[in-house]
């Protein structure tokens, strides 16, 4: 026996209410008890949707209380560490977290499971061996760099590379779940697990007497970062081996290096993208503009998750469809749209109702960037309009084309910032990551159609075949 959302609604309800909402409820059972891959996709899908809600939660949480401990100055000086070191680290992969999305499926569907078991090895050896040395090398910048960097930041960058292995290995473990649609073990490690953590080990520390500074909350960063992705790793690994029986490995490393590198300068190009605003108001201006900034971005973690939650739980469905019928992959890459839009449209509005009050929780200062998100909100919406073309693209072996349309993306971000934000201050950052948006969305629904032939845009997606 199951719950059935249809079948709950016809008894408690009045029958013409239940009536009127069975399209609605039959969906809802559909996505939740349907067992073929579309079905699989949908739950996975508001798995990861429901996760980011309640990561949503404890980020607000954990970013008001971090604020309120430290002040805006110190907490800009965290902010800016945290995002880099989150940045650096999964670019660390060189694309093998999301290449093993692709080749997981695939290797699966075709019996190949020597090749299965191989990929598995191999991206865990390189991701750990590559993310090792680049936290090296950035050590080493930061040392030789510090005459040219704010005093304040170096130590603190310093400490920050020692996360790096281990942010990068979290990200390939997430991948390696996201593949086999383990849902809770690809997001919660990352979303939920390490947030709380971080939250945890900086208030410990500041029971027991540490100063409340950028500093102590690396050192929570640190302890938190590395407890998570050793957790993440026995779990992951232990439900690894029970899917796949042991048996002889076959690598191809540089067939899988080929394919991951233009796909990890589209991750590379895309995590730039989505934080170069932060960035580029780190370099042009203090610390409390950073914090300031950055808190109110982080209020459109509401909008933003939407996106995020479907292309967690389709990723690895263009992968399969690729392969099989192209009309059924059109129909479902134009379905997802539908899934990314209305969802994000209605937490936008929310935002907007709501973001001064989310934001004082900050601190008065912190209400400054309120009408910021009005601005920032168009970029945010735009984005959801296309649904999550790059995916399609890198999903489906246009990985290369994808690169190239978030180089100029990121080109357009970067020159806009560099021209705005000195005549503008915020309000520049803002103006040139809404600009930056729009232009993604239009260029990658663009590719997409001249492509695959898919529609990939909310109001004009046909409802027939491609």
């Amino acid at each position: 026996m199951r719950f059935s959302a249809a079948t709950t609604a016809g008894r408690f309800l009045p029958q013409r209410w239940a009536l009127r909402m069975g399209p609605l409820l039959g969906r809802i059972d559909a996505v939740l008890f349907t067992a073929d891959e579309r079905g699989e996709a949908g739950r996975m899908s508001v798995i990861a949707f429901s996760v980011r809600i309640v990561s949503a939660v404890i980020a607000f949480v954990s970013q008001v209380l971090m604020a309120r401990w430290m002040g805006s100055f110190e907490y800009g000086i965290f902010v800016l560490v945290w995002v880099t070191m989150v940045i650096v680290g999964n670019l660390a992969c060189l694309g093998f977290h999301t290449s093993v999305i692709r080749y997981i499926p695939e290797y699966r569907e075709r019996g190949l499971m020597d090749e299965l078991r191989g990929i598995v090895l191999a991206s865990r050896l390189f991701v750990l061996i590559a993310s090792t040395l680049i936290a090296g090398l950035g050590a080493l910048g930061v040392w030789l760099a510090a005459p040219w960097i704010e005093n304040y930041y170096v130590i603190p960058f310093i400490l920050g590379v020692i996360c790096l292995p281990m942010i990068a290995m979290s990200d390939l473990l997430s991948g390696l779940a996201r593949a086999n649609s383990w849902a809770l073990f690809a997001l919660s490690p990352t979303y939920l697990v390490r947030p709380v953590l971080i939250l945890l080990f900086m208030a410990l520390m500041l029971f027991v007497g540490y100063a409340p500074d950028a500093r102590t909350a690396i050192f929570a960063s640190i302890a938190a970062t590395y407890v998570t992705t050793l957790g993440q790793l026995v779990g992951v690994t232990q439900r690894m081996e029970r899917q796949i029986p042991a048996g002889p490995i076959k690598v191809h490393f540089a067939q899988w290096f080929v394919v991951s590198l233009p796909i990890f300068l589209v991750e590379s190009f895309f995590f730039l993208l989505t934080n170069a605003d932060v960035l580029m108001v780190g370099a042009y201006m203090d610390p409390n503009d950073v914090a300031v900034y950055f808190a109110t971005v982080k209020t459109l973690a509401l909008v933003h998750f939407v996106y995020f939650a479907v292309k967690a739980g389709v990723a690895q469905r263009y992968a399969q469809f690729t392969h099989g019928d192209p009309q059924r992959l059109a129909a479902f890459a134009r379905e997802t749209v539908s899934w990314t839009f209305w969802p994000s449209l209605l937490m936008a509005l929310l935002v907007l109702a709501l973001g001064e009050p989310m934001l004082v929780l900050f601190g008065p200062e912190f209400t400054s960037g309120y009408p910021l998100l009005f601005l920032l909100v168009f970029g945010v919406v735009a984005r959801a309009a296309v649904g999550p073309c790059e995916s399609l693209l890198t999903m489906s072996g246009n990985q290369n084309i994808c690169a190239a349309v978030y180089a100029m993306t990121l080109a357009f971000n970067i020159a806009l910032n560099v021209v705005l934000i000195p005549m503008f201050g915020l309000w520049g950052a803002a103006m040139a990551t809404a600009f930056a948006m729009i232009f993604e969305a239009g260029a990658l629904s663009f590719t997409v159609w001249r492509k695959l032939g898919i529609t990939m845009l909310i109001f004009l997606a046909p409802k027939g075949a491609a």
